[in-house]
């Protein structure tokens, strides 16, 4: 420890940011500690990133490693508590703050790993900077909204807390909290605020409560219990900002409780002092790591994620009754869609799901959601989780023009039975040729599945529908009519005002190598169509200029088909018969990157 500490170029930081050529002279390659390595999480426009906070022994600030430097991550050189020379720097201020990008350093293995040398402090001392209401680096990070606050009064704590003890204080960035930081004082909004939950056991009966708090650099939870519970529940809103200050425990994160990306959470202690500030707008308002609706293929069972979407469909509120416990709950589906083409179901609990109001069309931001694979991908919103309707925020915008000038059209594609049945066939989701689904005899022996990219050419208009049973639990069961113009079902034996038609729609589509025939059963064909064949059905009945454009619109678009191939005999004569179990619109970005990264393999100076 002696030797790293010596090491370490202190005071590096305040000659840097205050004369740059003085610290070209005092600090050529300034040798630095490494107090946090975290990866911003990475969207589909950036390239991975990660954020350093870093100490001169005397002050930190926070760093961005430059992405050709990503390798010393990589290769597990640069871990926290490790010491580096920085060899290429480039200090900046953004929006008041001091940070440095670091495009080349070198971990000096030597001096060790250990925990925080000294008691750094932050650059920015006990001044508040205005928040940054851009993002920076693609870490979907924005700052308070761009309105005037009105001054709060102060509301103080109970009678044993001191007042005012963030006077003069050096505030501490949430990201820097560990067990071995001892005497601090944060400035954080509260972006969640649990109810009171009590319990009773044979070892006596308590209660607890818990806060989302959100500051600059991160998020954290904290806990308060019993006595606590008393005195801050009432005192801590969703919403305001708050000073919080040590006597107040610092311990390992419980994972299965929270859905924050902080490997510490907070416990309130006797003593513990907490303040409402009087600058209400310094703090950002949210934070959220956004995955599209598409990613979401990619993420794994049980992960949590952050997701945007526009409002598509409302389902009714619903009850459920727990089999553990015979508690009941009410849940409410919701359909969102984004402008990757994509849709995806959400299901919301409880409060949230009997007082939920907004219009089909509105934004809507889910924090802490977590994924289902089962029939395909689906969300639901954690305890922990929020759900924000018309966040106000860059993302959220972008996303309603879109919706407003293009998407209210748009079809959607679904990741509903791509997972299965890619786990059911052990085969790896690659695109293949028509030709070779047909040189491979696929489905001839036993059924196969295969993935396409193909243009549909060819519609056949006639028998595009059937009109199926309405009653729910006759799987769709085909209708007769009747001659006083209602439909006899067999099945259940009831006699209906109309029938609800589904699609059994025949297509022939082709790629660069040759062509097939595809049945496309309901939900495929709604989207390749853009609306329900009851929809097309009365059209037809009404308006055949109409009805013949829907067809006209459909042909010559090109879809990614998942296919099943299946023979069956006719006539006595055996046949493979093909059937689109998914469609999905081609994403043009990605496939003109896929061929992009295809040309590189081909080294013309070789």
């Amino acid at each position: 420890m002696d030797a790293a500490s010596a090491a370490l170029s202190r005071g590096a930081f305040d000659v840097i940011f205050d004369d740059p050529d003085k610290a070209q002279k005092l600090f050529p390659v300034p040798i630095l500690q490494i107090l946090q390595v975290k990866q911003m999480i990475p969207t589909a426009q950036t390239e991975e990133r990660y954020r350093l906070v870093v100490s001169d022994g005397s002050h930190y600030i926070q760093s961005m490693l430059a992405t050709k430097a990503n390798h010393v991550v990589h290769d597990g050189k640069l871990v926290r508590g490790c010491l580096a020379r920085i060899r290429e720097f480039t200090p900046n201020n953004v929006r008041g703050k001091n940070i440095i990008v670091i495009h080349d350093l070198e971990v000096i293995e030597s001096l060790g790993v250990h925990e925080k040398i000294g008691e750094p402090t932050s650059m920015e001392g006990g001044a508040q900077q205005p928040a940054a209401d851009t993002t920076i680096a693609g870490n979907d990070f924005y700052g308070a909204k761009k309105e005037e606050s009105k001054t709060q009064p102060k509301q103080a704590m109970p009678s044993r807390s001191a007042p005012a003890m963030h006077a003069g204080s050096t505030i501490h960035p949430i990201e820097g909290l560990s067990p071995y930081t001892h005497k601090w004082t944060i400035k954080a909004r509260v972006t969640l605020k649990s109810d009171i939950k009590t319990w009773h056991k044979q070892t006596g009966a308590g209660k607890l409560f818990s806060v989302n708090l959100l500051d600059e650099s991160g998020e954290i939870k904290a806990t308060g219990f019993n006595s606590q519970c008393d005195d801050f529940y009432d005192l801590l809103q969703e919403g305001c900002v708050y000073y919080i200050s040590t006597p107040c425990r610092v311990t390992l994160a419980k994972k299965q409780f929270t859905n924050l990306p902080n490997d510490y959470e907070l416990t309130f202690e006797n003593g513990t002092v907490i303040e409402k500030a009087d600058d209400q707008s310094t703090v950002p308002q949210m934070r959220f790591n956004f995955c599209t609706i598409q990613e979401l293929q990619g993420v794994e069972k049980d992960n949590t994620v952050d997701v945007l979407g526009v409002l598509k469909e409302v389902a009714d509120v619903d009850t459920i009754t727990s089999k553990k416990d015979g508690r009941q709950f009410e849940k409410r589906e919701l359909t969102i869609v984004d402008d990757t083409g994509y849709s995806v179901r959400v299901t919301i609990w409880g409060k949230t799901a009997s007082s939920f109001d907004a219009q089909p069309g509105s934004v809507i931001a889910f924090k802490g959601t977590k994924v289902s694979d089962f029939g395909g991908k689906s969300l639901s919103l954690l305890s922990s989780g929020t759900m924000t309707v018309a966040p106000d925020i860059p993302d959220a915008h972008k996303l309603k023009g879109w919706y407003d000038s293009a998407g209210r059209t748009d079809t959607f594609a679904t990741h509903q039975n791509m997972t299965s049945m890619s786990n059911a066939t052990g085969r790896k989701d690659e695109v293949t040729t028509i030709s070779k689904v047909k040189e491979d005899n696929l489905g001839h022996d036993d059924q196969a599945y295969f993935s396409i990219k193909a243009t549909i050419v060819f519609m056949r208009q006639e028998n595009f529908s059937y009109p199926a049973c309405p009653s729910q639990g006759c799987n769709n069961k085909k209708v007769t009519p009747l001659g006083d113009n209602s439909w006899q079902c067999e099945r259940c034996n009831v006699a209906h005002e109309k029938p609800n038609y589904r699609y059994i729609l025949s297509l022939n589509v082709a790629d660069f190598t040759s062509h097939l025939w595809l049945t496309c059963f309901d939900e495929s064909a709604r989207l390749i169509m853009g609306m329900s064949a009851n929809e097309l059905q009365e059209l037809k009945d009404n308006d055949y200029d109409a009805f013949q454009a829907v067809f006209d619109e459909a042909t010559l678009k090109k879809f990614y088909f998942r296919c099943r191939a299946k023979s069956d005999t006719y006539d006595n004569t055996p046949r493979v018969r093909y059937q689109a179990m998914t469609v999905a619109p081609l994403d043009f970005k990605t496939e003109g990157n896929k061929l992009a990264e295809l040309i590189k393999q081909y080294d013309i100076n070789s």
